[in-house]
């Protein structure tokens, strides 16, 4: 499965990049497994999204749950939680 990833903020900081794309492992099918992928890979991936209580995520920019089901083609974005005031 083909995505596009996007990183934003802190976590664009920490991967140096801000999007690409990527062919997916057969057995990487939700938000979480992605993320355990992306953390699976090392540095600099593990320090930017292992900590789920520090990114949240999106697919085709709507905020999802970590068990949402990825499709190919979908754009997946990782951001830092937002606070409003």
């Amino acid at each position: 499965m083909d995505i596009n990833v996007l990183f934003f903020a802190g976590a664009r900081e920490a991967v140096g990049v801000a999007q690409e794309q990527v062919s997916l492992p057969q057995e990487v099918s939700t938000l979480a497994q992605l993320r355990d992928w992306y953390v699976s890979r090392g540095q600099p991936w593990a320090s930017a999204l292992a900590a789920t209580s520090a990114i949240r995520a999106a697919v085709n920019q709507e905020i999802c749950d970590w068990d949402t089901p990825l499709q190919s083609g979908c754009e997946v974005a990782f951001f830092p939680p937002v606070t409003g005031g």
